[in-house]
């Protein structure tokens, strides 16, 4: 199926019938009417394709927001490691200055 309507506003607007006996030409009005129907069948058709993708990128959206919590906890983790490494080098260093200074006053013993 074509994605290319077969009218317009306007051309449904502008469309005129032949008068016939009972009323409008039966023909006339069949012919614009399976044209009215070949569009709303692409337009369904066109609608139904949209809401997959819609749903496609509702599924992406949730992967994606999910995959973010996890990077922000793992650099969290990564932050709290780093701040223990820290605060460890921190207590070797002053363990060591501490170790000096108990050696020295030893060595003046």
């Amino acid at each position: 199926m074509e994605n290319r309507c077969n009218l317009d506003v306007q051309t449904i607007l502008d469309t005129e019938f032949h008068v016939d006996f009972k009323g409008y030409a039966p023909a006339e009005v069949d012919r614009l009417l399976d044209l009215v129907i070949e569009d709303y069948q692409m337009y369904e058709q066109k609608i139904a394709e949209m809401n997959e993708q819609y749903l496609a990128q509702e599924r992406t959206i949730a992967s994606l927001k999910a995959k973010i919590i996890e990077l922000e906890g793992r650099a969290k983790a990564m932050e709290d490691a780093e701040t223990v490494n820290s605060s460890q080098v921190d207590i070797l260093k002053r363990l060591s200055r501490l170790e000096q200074e108990v050696y020295k006053n030893k060595q003046g013993f």
